[in-house]
């Protein structure tokens, strides 16, 4: 799709307004480039945007708009993703454009999409409030949306963040575990806190632990909770139940972002009980402003045996791997 580039000036032009406008950091303007698949630079009041021509039209529609009401109220990320969801622009978003490249700063350097499923899941995530990531292990599903919720808690667009997994076994049982309750479900988290480690370093994920910044909890400690200005991952959602996904989705609260992931070929449920992941995609799957993200063996990025494993168990048991539906 061909570019097209627009520059116009914000008046009267006065500071305070642009700062409020452009957020912290510009996190506001990134916010807008987003979702709206353009890019925005400034040299202070004068605004270039550049990407697809119904898209740089309707960001100049809406950075006009917001600049007339930075001037009596102070903006802050759910106040924009608000004006987004009022300018209609999800039409716009429809319009087969390229979504923008979202790289993820952490401790460990920068995070990027590898392939187009994980750059479009990154996109997804930074647009959508809820988001589901389906798919084989190694395809980096949780490891991506601890990044993303990193980086969210990094520059204060979340006030914390809440790792969720069911507390199924895998086929094994594990009998009496000693200790309290973190002892306890420690072992079903452990992936989470590996994640976490590897973003933060291990000192800084203790202190945001002990601070309660960072919670990792069983699903079953979620029920009663409403989740405000949090980022929540919920892990493992094959081995949920019905009504444990519901309750789960239920939960979120204004500023929040919530990413759930799952294999729907490695579901450790009773043979009678259907996964709350997959009756969600049943149910959820038209709902808007919910993204469904999915995921196969070419988007393996542990060892390449993993992806000739993962496409020789479904080649045996005749199933699609991005659904895991026979």
């Amino acid at each position: 799709m061909t570019a097209s580039k627009r520059e116009f000036t914000l008046e009267p032009e006065n500071t305070e307004r642009l700062a409020n406008l452009a957020g912290p950091f510009d996190a506001h303007l990134r916010q807008i480039e987003l979702r709206l698949g353009v890019e925005i630079a400034n040299r202070g009041a004068i605004f270039r945007v550049t990407g697809p021509e119904k898209a740089v039209v309707a960001a100049d529609r809406l950075l006009h708009a917001l600049y007339e009401e930075a001037g009596n109220e102070i903006f802050d990320s759910e106040a924009i993703h608000l004006r987004l969801n009022e300018s209609n622009v999800e039409h716009v978003a429809a319009g087969g454009f390229e979504p923008q490249d979202v790289s993820i700063k952490v401790k460990r350097g920068t995070v990027r999409g590898r392939g187009a499923n994980q750059a479009n899941y990154l996109h997804a995530i930074a647009t959508h409030d809820i988001n589901f990531g389906i798919g084989p292990a190694g395809t980096g599903k949780t490891f991506l949306a601890v990044a993303s919720a990193v980086e969210a808690l990094n520059e204060s667009r979340v006030q914390r963040l809440i790792l969720v997994r069911p507390a199924v076994e895998a086929g094994e049982k594990l009998g009496f575990l000693p200790g309290d309750l973190t002892q306890k479900v420690d072992p079903y988290l452990r992936p989470l806190y590996d994640a976490l480690y590897e973003m933060l370093g291990v000192e800084k994920v203790v202190k945001l632990l002990e601070k309660n910044v960072i919670e990792i909890a069983p699903l079953a400690y979620m029920r009663g909770r409403t989740l405000n200005d949090a980022f929540v991952i919920l892990d493992e959602a094959q081995n949920t139940s019905i009504e444990q996904m519901k309750m789960f989705l239920t939960r979120i609260g204004y500023g929040s972002t919530a990413v759930v992931t799952g294999d729907l070929t490695q579901i450790d449920l009773p043979k009678h009980q259907k996964s709350g992941l997959k009756d969600a995609l049943d149910v959820l799957r038209n709902v808007d402003g919910i993204s469904f993200n999915f995921f196969t063996s070419r988007d393996v990025v542990r060892h390449p045996l993993v992806a000739r494993i993962v496409n020789a168990y479904d080649a045996r048991d005749g199933k699609d791997s991005e659904t895991g539906q026979a």
